[in-house]
């Protein structure tokens, strides 16, 4: 399930960059996935972005700590000529989400994620 943030509009007639999905990737360390070989570094006109963080918590919701797994920051991000509305940018979040699923769940066993709608301005 994708969360949703949104932000006021920047100044109108100004490049933006948005991002439009923001989250995290998480695997054991010991599966050593290679992201680039089932993710694209572009989707449609956007840019798909991952750098591999320190876990951004100690403990899973189960109990489990989050010690033994490499995670990543992971960032769907699109430049606009002009900052569209809040209604464009949710359906770019939405194609973006509903692109990257088949290929998410195209991962080996073990790799999971959390992905938000996060329609803020970088």
């Amino acid at each position: 399930m994708v969360g949703s943030v949104t932000t006021e509009a920047g100044p109108q007639g100004s490049r933006a960059a948005i991002r439009l999905l923001q989250g995290y990737l998480w695997h054991p360390r010991e599966l050593g996935i290679d992201l680039d070989a089932y993710l694209p570094r572009e989707l449609d006109e956007a840019n798909v972005l991952w750098d591999e963080i320190e876990p951004p918590f100690a403990f899973f919701d189960n109990g489990e700590p989050a010690a033994g797994q490499l995670f990543y920051q992971f960032t769907v991000l699109r430049v606009y000529d002009e900052r569209p509305s809040a209604e464009e940018l949710h359906r770019d979040a939405q194609a973006a989400s509903q692109a990257l699923d088949p290929l998410l769940q195209a991962t080996p066993a073990g790799l999971g994620w959390q992905l938000m709608e996060d329609l803020r301005e970088l």
